[in-house]
């Protein structure tokens, strides 16, 4: 058996990159041909996906929104987000389900732990929507709680920059690249890793996270494989 892991998608992932929203099928094709190479070879590969492409909770979009009702917003996005990635996996060969924690009977089915595990063991590619169904919780604290719930080795933190640095390396040219750090290292410098809510369960369940850049090719399943690429959090 191949290990255990949690890749966490952000909604941007899926976007045209030109337009920064919507759901660019290339990209999502990209990722969906990448993630069934590695189930392929063995890999149980759950994933977290967000839905800050279509709408964010937390977003100029949602400025004078009740932050609840935003939130809720943000999930049903991540469902269509979820829909669209299982379509692209099943094109490049891989079996996946969806589960949704909102439930949405007709399109995905409801998340149960047990069901999301036997899934796993039987070679599909899970992919967790609707965020934990709980407004203030952010996908990454999703991640976390999953990664717990269903016993995964490592949480694979899927972003448009190759490591964690000092500073943001856009707007700081001299920021330091991370490449391992504890959990209080994260929280105490505030590094923009995860939301502080994420980090700290996956400390309370020793559940390392590795942050890695997905705009590179073969970056996706390197990171699946455990090779030692962008930065480790443990």
């Amino acid at each position: 058996m191949g290990n255990r892991v949690v890749l966490k998608l952000s909604g941007e992932a899926f976007a045209d990159p030109e337009l920064e929203y919507g759901i660019d099928p290339k990209m999502v094709n990209r990722v969906a041909e990448e993630i069934s190479v590695v189930a392929a070879e063995g890999h149980q590969i759950a994933i977290v996906v967000g839905g800050g492409n279509i709408f964010r909770g937390l977003s100029s979009a949602a400025a004078g929104m009740e932050r609840a009702n935003a939130d809720y917003m943000g999930m049903l996005a991540t469902v269509i987000n979820a829909l669209a990635l299982r379509d692209g996996l099943e094109r490049a060969g891989a079996a996946a389900r969806v589960l949704t924690a909102i439930t949405i009977q007709e399109v995905a089915e409801p998340y149960i732990r047990l069901r999301a595990i036997r899934h796993l063991e039987k070679g599909r590619v899970v992919i967790f929507a609707g965020g934990t169904g709980n407004p203030f919780f952010t996908t990454d604290t999703t991640a976390a709680l999953r990664g717990a719930e269903i016993g995964a080795n490592v949480v694979l933190k899927a972003t448009k920059v190759d490591a964690v640095y000092t500073a943001d390396p856009v707007t700081h040219p001299g920021a330091e690249v991370l490449h391992d750090l504890t959990y209080m290292d994260v929280i105490s410098r505030r590094l923009q890793v995860m939301d502080t809510t994420a980090i700290t369960m996956c400390m309370d369940n020793d559940l390392p996270i590795r942050v890695f850049s997905m705009v590179e090719p073969g970056n996706i399943a390197a990171a699946v494989r455990g090779e030692a690429i962008g930065t480790l959090v443990h």
